[in-house]
């Protein structure tokens, strides 16, 4: 007996589905904003904070910022809620609790304030 076989086309194992192409990943430019969110460890600086660093005209390198977002972490776990951060040539306060640069001001007229409301201080020499 003769046997007969059946030529079956393959069969598609998953639907044929319509699928877009992928869209090709485009960096992002990286704006000023960015780079100093970046830089400051996750600290954020409030909108007046920033405004008085730019009519002051105080600029802190990512390294110093880097030291200051780990103060304040470590401040924070040591209740700190409020500080004054110190620096060669400015002053900050900052809400460790909020992780915010509440305002700015340069070391001359740092020398003429009172501070109230802060619980902690921060005195980094770089």
């Amino acid at each position: 007996m003769e046997k007969t076989f059946f030529h079956r086309s393959p069969q598609p194992i998953t639907p044929n589905y319509h699928t877009k192409a992928a869209k090709p990943t485009t960096r992002p430019s990286t704006s000023f904003q960015d780079q100093l969110d970046k830089a400051v460890q996750h600290l954020q600086v409030s909108k007046h904070a920033r405004t008085r660093m730019e009519q002051r005209g105080i600029s802190i390198p990512p390294e110093t910022w880097e030291k200051i977002g780990e103060k304040v972490n470590e401040a924070k776990t040591k209740g700190v809620q409020d500080s004054l951060v110190i620096l060669k040539d400015a002053a900050l306060i900052v809400s460790a609790k909020n992780r915010t640069v509440i305002t700015a001001m340069d070391r001359e007229e740092a020398q003429t304030q009172i501070f109230t409301n802060i619980n902690g201080t921060i005195l980094i020499d770089s």
